[in-house]
């Protein structure tokens, strides 16, 4: 069992040292899971696991900043959070610009927690798996309702105690390719018609993503070099093509459907630094990258997709397109420009 108190004196020695590591990497360098310091912090507040009922009250918070992320891309959205519709243990949110998919089977602590910056006192609700990894963050922003927040948490308000963190699960071990009926995959990959019956797809095959482009029919899918991604970004910002981005975790995925202006690169992070939109991608971290080609309703859907040393998926992107339309050409043409990965750079 964690002692809060101890950790949390830890935690202002490293900050000391460190004043602008985060959270996430100062709980690595403290050897506790990020839901654990959350939990260290005396201002913080336990909330009750109300997962149904507090997202449906984030509405009244006016304008707020959602952030989903990985351990490699951090993903940002600034507006309205409105239209929670949960089913079970899944939901979505779909809104102008904050757009969510949400899977409550992961969910397991959350807390209030306000922290003392540079331009005053920083809120958020904070959400994390049972393996304490934060699957989602909501921060006020300067038009939010401060005493809608309040409320809220009052609402939700539990007593803080020591919390039942599990040891992360390892991946699980591909099938060798020659295992798969490579026949038999292919033609069913050729037969599909959604393409959001691609993971079912790979999931009745035993397949991981990576394993199933390995294995995809001619010209379907495509190793190109990691850093195509910010080629991609570059381009599309020039042309001003619009692009979704995907990026995630277990417990949530975030989606950005417009265009992207401002791409910068500061050390290992690859950047979008917009007005209703950020994105932060640790460029280091992409061990493979692969443009896919997938059935659609409509034809064919292209994307790029990125994945670490581990087979994680770390965000993936795709042209803006509507049900029931074909992709646009434009994003089309950006991804055929990506310097595709040699087979002798694979080696």
């Amino acid at each position: 069992m964690t002692d809060f108190s101890q950790l949390w004196d830890r935690f202002q020695i490293l900050k000391a040292s460190q004043p602008k590591l985060r959270a996430r990497d100062a709980a690595d360098a403290l050897g506790v899971s990020e839901a654990e310091l959350v939990a260290a912090d005396p201002a913080s507040q336990a909330l009750q696991p109300h997962w149904n009922d507090i997202l449906s009250q984030i509405g009244h918070l006016g304008p707020v900043m959602a952030l989903t992320r990985n351990h490699a891309c951090v993903h940002e959205t600034t507006g309205d959070y409105r239209n929670v519709q949960i089913d079970g243990k899944i939901g979505l949110a779909i809104n102008p610009v904050i757009d969510l998919r949400i899977f409550l089977f992961h969910w397991q602590h959350a807390f209030a927690v306000t922290t003392a910056g540079a331009r005053g006192e920083q809120r958020s609700l904070q959400f994390f798996d049972r393996f304490g990894e934060a699957v989602h963050k909501i921060y006020l922003t300067a038009n939010s309702d401060v005493i809608a927040y309040h409320r809220l948490v009052e609402a939700f308000a539990a007593p803080k105690t020591a919390l039942r963190i599990e040891p992360l699960e390892t991946q699980a071990e591909e099938l060798d390719d020659e295992a798969i009926d490579k026949a038999g995959f292919q033609q069913e990959w050729r037969s599909l018609k959604d393409v959001h019956a691609f993971h079912p797809f790979l999931r009745r095959w035993g397949v991981s993503r990576q394993q199933g482009f390995r294995l995809a029919p001619e010209g379907q899918a495509w190793r190109v070099l990691p850093e195509a991604v910010e080629q991609l970004l570059r381009r599309a910002a020039h042309i001003e093509a619009p692009i979704m981005v995907f990026a995630g975790n277990r417990g949530m995925i975030q989606i950005h459907t417009g265009p992207v202006r401002n791409v910068q690169i500061v050390g290992n992070w690859l950047n979008v630094l917009d007005s209703h939109f950020n994105l932060h991608l640790r460029t280091d971290l992409i061990a493979e990258a692969w443009v896919t080609r997938k059935p659609g309703d409509h034809g064919v859907v292209t994307s790029l997709e990125l994945f670490d040393d581990q087979g994680l998926s770390l965000a993936t992107f795709f042209g803006e397109r509507k049900p029931g339309q074909a992709e646009r050409v434009e994003w089309i043409k950006l991804l055929g420009e990506l310097p595709v990965l040699e087979r002798a750079d694979v080696a």
